[in-house]
């Protein structure tokens, strides 16, 4: 074994070493709150080129250079800094989300190029969410309240007050809420129903923000109304039970139109006109007679 071993020692001491650069990142993902100072790190290690060339690019639908030929481009000039190769983007926000690759490219090497990968997540604390919350409705009628937060990240989950008492939806009551969406419905509103509403949002980044209030009263029909949709109903029956007697009617014939007959007159022949007088005097006698 001893004589086989020494052969190969002698072997790969011999032969060429595959040089290459290689580039790490410490901490691929990274979460910040919005406004703070996010540090993309990226570390390297060459062989033989000891000024490597080094870029940072923002990838998704498109390639954006954030730092290229040892400067930062557009935005990103007075908001960030470079040191090795661990770029630094001071007060973040929601558009800088996203992956970002740092590459380093050294040419004395046989692989001369590497790169790493950085996702970085910006988190936003609860805005005031919107709330639809109509002024009144009417006993009986179904009813849905809307509530929206766009702009939290993570995606915000959702409560309902009542009167400053914060809503459990259970079996027995007349609503549901559904936390992700924000939505409070009601099958079939109630007088007890009646108050002051509002919603909250919340996640995990931020203190929970809540929406102004609202009175939301609930009304019986008037009577000039209960009265005008039973005239409304009532008539559309009676048109509807006449249209349906007119096609029987007509169906079984009692609705054709008789034809009058044409009264007939006695036909009395007139004598033929006498024949036209001559003019006598142009008259000549051509013979005469003897008797």
């Amino acid at each position: 074994m001893k004589m086989l071993a020494l052969p190969l020692l002698i072997i790969l001491l011999q032969s060429p070493v595959c040089l290459s650069v290689t580039v790490s990142s410490s901490k691929p993902k990274v979460e910040v709150h919005e406004h703070s100072d996010a540090v993309l790190s990226c570390e390297f290690r060459t062989e033989k080129d000891q000024s490597p060339r080094i870029e940072w690019k923002k990838t998704g639908k498109g390639v954006k250079f954030v730092y290229f030929n040892h400067k930062f481009i557009d935005s990103y000039a007075k908001r960030a800094e470079i040191e090795g190769a661990t770029l630094t983007l001071h007060s973040v926000t929601q558009k800088d989300t996203g992956e970002y690759r740092c590459e380093v490219t050294a040419s004395a090497d046989n692989v001369n190029l590497g790169e790493a990968i950085v996702t970085l997540n910006v988190l936003v604390p609860p805005h005031v969410p919107s709330c639809e919350i109509p002024g009144s409705v009417f006993v009986g009628k179904g009813l849905d309240l809307l509530c929206k937060d766009k702009l939290s990240v993570p995606p915000a989950t959702y409560r309902w007050f009542k009167d400053n008492k914060a809503m459990m939806a259970t079996v027995d009551t007349p609503y549901s809420i559904d936390t992700n969406k924000g939505t409070l419905k009601f099958k079939s509103v109630s007088k007890t129903d009646a108050g002051m509403y509002r919603c909250e949002s919340s996640n995990n980044v931020g203190a929970p923000k809540s929406c102004v209030a609202h009175q939301l009263k609930v009304v019986d029909y008037p009577w000039n109304m209960t009265i005008l949709i039973a005239g409304a109903a009532g008539f559309l029956i009676l048109t509807l039970l006449c249209c349906i007697c007119v096609c029987v009617c007509r169906h079984r014939g009692c609705c054709k139109k008789n034809k009058k007959t044409k009264s007939t007159k006695s036909y009395n022949p007139q004598p033929p006109p006498p024949p036209p007088i001559r003019n006598l005097k142009h008259y000549k006698q051509t013979q005469s007679f003897m008797i």
